[in-house]
């Protein structure tokens, strides 16, 4: 799914903007709201950009939002959509896409 792969692409970008200014990526309960907004839970950012690190956060082509963990399980974080089921697992369209998956 190309809009899927696009929007990963630009999280996980801005993901590694926010490290870069901050020195670690935002923890999985500050989210990927903490590229929006400063997080309001520790660590805080030191150095949070003024106007973030996105305008706002895609939701993937099913409606849900995309999820995230960091540490990940494919790498230093996971940015993913589960896919048209909206479970973890699944084939064709049901199968989740990742940063892990990206080329």
């Amino acid at each position: 799914m190309p809009r899927a792969q696009s929007d990963i692409a630009a999280i996980s970008g801005a993901v590694n903007l926010y490290r870069l200014d901050n020195f670690r990526y935002p923890t999985t309960e500050q989210g990927l709201a903490a590229l929006v907004n400063p997080p309001t839970t520790d660590p805080q950012p030191p150095n949070w950009a003024t106007n973030g690190y996105m305008e706002r956060l895609p939701i993937d082509p099913w409606g849900q939002p995309y999820q995230y963990l960091q540490p990940g399980v494919h790498g230093d974080f996971d940015v993913f959509s589960y896919g048209a089921d909206g479970v973890s697992g699944g084939t064709g369209p049901d199968s989740d896409i990742g940063s892990w998956n990206q080329n």
